[in-house]
């Protein structure tokens, strides 16, 4: 399945209820997370992936958050991070598919996105990882279903 116009209508059942969002608290106690995946299939070039999941992620994470402080900042930086990881993961595609998953606990949003032939590069062979490096509090990889890594970033949320 590919990300398309009518991602929308799909996503909206996962996201927390009016309700549910207003009683924060015992979601962080209960440890509940709000989640949304992506997939983008092999006819998907770097550049457009990095497209697709971009304007995808633009449009959910709005949502996803909540109406948290500095929402629009958040956003900016997850989408900065989700931006570099695409790009580079696309360019150095293991599976068939690119995958990609946003998570939000109420103190971070994980981005995961794989998988990569190869493990991370060093950010002075991808100064993109440099702002990356910047904006998450912890980044790592780990072995993929497929034989590739899997990029997992934790962006941090202010309050």
């Amino acid at each position: 399945m590919t990300i398309s116009d009518a991602v929308p209508l799909l996503w909206a059942s996962s996201l927390r209820t009016p309700a549910a969002r207003q009683n924060a608290a015992v979601t962080q106690v209960l440890g509940a997370t709000n989640s949304l995946e992506f997939r983008l299939g092999p006819e998907h070039k770097p550049a457009d992936a990095l497209h697709r999941s971009r304007r995808f992620a633009s449009m959910v994470l709005p949502a996803l958050l909540g109406e948290i402080p500095a929402a629009a900042v958040v956003v900016e930086s997850v989408l900065g991070v989700l931006t570099e990881l695409v790009d580079v993961t696309a360019r150095h595609r293991a599976s068939v598919d690119l995958a990609g998953r946003i998570s939000y606990d109420g103190a971070h949003v994980l981005l995961t996105v794989g998988e990569m032939g190869r493990p991370l590069p060093d950010p002075d062979a991808e100064p993109g990882l440099f702002l990356v490096h910047r904006l998450v509090d912890d980044i790592g990889q780990y072995r993929g279903d497929e034989a590739g890594y899997v990029t997992w970033a934790s962006v941090p949320v202010w309050s």
